[in-house]
């Protein structure tokens, strides 16, 4: 059985720390403020993220170089037979391309999992692949079965202000100056590739009790057979406001009685483009082997 190297980028939420306890390499993902490059969790942390968000200072999301990327796994391939490379969604980032065509020069030896998942749901995806790795799958095998898997994961989340998606052009100046005034706030969804709306409903309070409704419905429909044999697992992820996100937590235990719910702050790449004060819940399916 040859040695495979796992590799995952920051929006995982994994640390560096958490990274190298797993034994899995985290591509840091860069991102510009005021011009400035900063590497997520190594010259940038959260708090001061948030501080410069708040000061509306000018921020924008990158991927990491095609020489970052290649030197990675030039370095791992000294060492391992294989690599299985899982980055955030195609559907949100162009970086899952770039890492498919760049393994192409690589003959085999580095698989690139393009199975949808970002923040929490593409966390798991690791754990999994590492599971799998240490059961004796090969990368291949490990790509196949991640991807076989891929939609079966869910998430929703809702912002504390629609500032960020008109910014990102995502809804237009109407619509986010009518949420402001109304105090509307959006639930979005992640259901395989891409961000979308879900619902749209008066104060953050009522946003939280539909999120749980709608992983409730995944929960006893989508997922029920996963639910009966204990292969679902459910995550919660916040944006700066961990004091709210625990407070969530606990709502979501009484929901979901026996469950262990894992949390994590989302990536500040995504984060830049929600801001602060966003909540999100979600649940992915655990491989089996």
């Amino acid at each position: 059985m040859g040695k495979i190297a796992i590799v995952t980028d920051s929006n995982s939420g994994i640390t560096q720390d958490e990274g190298r306890e797993h034994g899995v390499s985290v591509l840091p993902m860069p991102f510009y403020i005021n011009d400035v490059m900063y590497l997520e969790g190594i010259t940038l942390s959260q708090e001061e993220f948030y501080e410069r968000l708040k000061s509306d200072e000018t921020i924008s999301t990158s991927q990491p170089s095609p020489a970052e990327v290649c030197g990675l796994w030039d370095n791992l391939l000294n060492e391992y037979d294989e690599v299985v490379h899982i980055p955030m969604s195609s559907g949100l980032s162009a970086s899952c391309d770039t890492a498919t065509m760049l393994a192409r020069d690589y003959d085999g030896k580095v698989e690139v999992v393009n199975n949808q998942r970002i923040s929490v749901t593409q966390r798991q995806s690791v754990l999994d692949a590492l599971v799998l790795r240490d059961a004796g799958k090969s990368a291949a095998e490990i790509k196949a079965k991640l991807e076989e898997e891929k939609m079966e994961s869910s998430i929703y989340i809702t912002l504390e202000t629609l500032k960020y998606l008109k910014k990102g052009g995502r809804i237009t100046p109407a619509a986010a100056a009518i949420g402001t005034v109304l105090n509307l706030k959006p639930v979005l969804q992640i259901q395989g590739e891409k961000l979308d709306a879900y619902a749209k409903v008066r104060g953050k309070k009522q946003t939280k009790r539909i999120m749980m409704k709608a992983m409730q419905e995944d929960w006893n429909t989508r997922f029920k057979q996963y639910v009966e044999s204990g292969e679902m697992c459910l995550q919660i992820a916040y944006a700066g406001n961990k004091e709210e996100a625990e407070e969530f937590k606990k709502e979501v235990e009484a929901a979901f009685p026996g469950m262990d719910i894992h949390m994590d702050p989302l990536s500040l790449s995504v984060a830049c483009h929600i801001g602060h004060g966003a909540l999100a819940v979600a649940c992915s399916k655990k491989v089996t082997v």
